[in-house]
């Protein structure tokens, strides 16, 4: 493939490998310093001279830092005459920061995409946001995957015949719905309230999980607590099993210890959008690749090839 080049910043390189791996292309050197008064400074280390220029950095742990880099890596790029400049994001923690739901409070999903915009980005390449309406965020285009796909071919090699998807909220029932029709399933979600970060409450389960095999879906799990209350829900009704199921495993404050020890949880499967602490509970912790799929957005992106037309979750109805 001529006349791309991919970074990667310290995030989450092994996926940048990888992604670089399926296109056929290297994986071109970054170099990362720090001043002495404890700024960072980023240096792309090949040509990017009306090159098509990927940036590879999901935002996770040390999140600022990351950020930062990440800024500065667009600044290099655009000082560097790149061609365009498309940020690879897989994971957009700020995303999180999407509404005005108290008084003086930030939109930081916001800010950050107009951050990203002004450092020199032309284009986001995205996976599996918080909610969809912070594609709207961005004034320039983005391509939104979701690792509904990887997540259906795993679990498509058991018995589904009495299987249903449930959503820990109604928020994200849609992609849950989504999933369970990609599964044949059926579908419930539960009714949840936030009340803080890390403290939420679910009343009831809406839908039938009694005697059924559950698949829990969200698009993230951090600290767990979300999980950890819908199973206490789910095990007033009785399912039959229950495996877990995410697109961004952050597992935060030792959430994977937690969830790992509940003896009624088969399975834990996550994608490495974000870098997942395999060495925990390795018998339940399944880590789907998603770099095919941002391979293969990243060839279509660089051809002017149509990428919704590979990712586009399916119609609702």
């Amino acid at each position: 493939m001529r006349d791309i080049a991919v970074f990667s910043g310290s995030a989450h390189p092994e996926l940048a490998e990888e992604v670089c791996a399926h296109l056929g292309v290297p994986l071109s050197p970054t170099r990362v310093s720090r001043f002495a008064n404890d700024c960072l400074e980023v240096q792309l280390r090949a040509n990017c001279r009306e090159r098509d220029v990927f940036l590879v950095q999901p935002l996770v742990k040390p999140v600022q830092e990351h950020l930062v880099e990440l800024l500065l890596m667009c600044d290099a790029a655009r000082g560097a005459s790149a061609g365009r400049i498309t940020v690879v994001m897989p994971h957009y923690s700020y995303a999180r920061s999407d509404k005005k739901d108290a008084p003086r409070i930030s939109l930081g999903g916001r800010l950050v995409a107009d951050l990203l915009v002004a450092a020199g980005a032309g284009r986001v390449l995205a996976m599996t946001l918080h909610s969809p309406q912070v594609h709207g965020f961005f004034p320039v285009p983005v391509d939104h995957l979701h690792a509904l796909r990887e997540l259906s071919a795993h679990f498509r090699r058991y018995d589904l015949s009495r299987t249903t998807v449930v959503s820990p909220d109604l928020g994200n029932a849609k992609e849950a719905a989504a999933f369970a029709r990609m599964l044949g399933a059926q579908v419930a979600a539960g009714a949840k309230q936030r009340f803080a970060d890390d403290r939420v409450s679910i009343s009831t389960v809406i839908g039938d999980v009694t005697g059924r095999d559950v698949i829990v879906l969200d698009d993230e799990i951090a600290k767990g607590s979300t999980v950890l209350e819908l199973l206490d829900r789910l095990r007033e009704q009785g399912p039959r099993t229950i495996r877990l199921a995410c697109t961004h495993g952050l597992f935060a404050d030792g959430a994977l210890d937690k969830l790992g020890e509940q003896s009624d949880v088969l399975e834990i499967v996550c994608t490495n959008t974000v870098p997942v602490p395999a060495d925990r509970h390795p018998e339940k912790l399944r880590v789907l690749s998603i770099a095919p799929a941002l391979a293969e957005a990243v060839r279509r992106i660089h051809n002017g090839e149509s990428v919704s037309a590979l990712f586009d979750p399916p119609a609702s109805d």
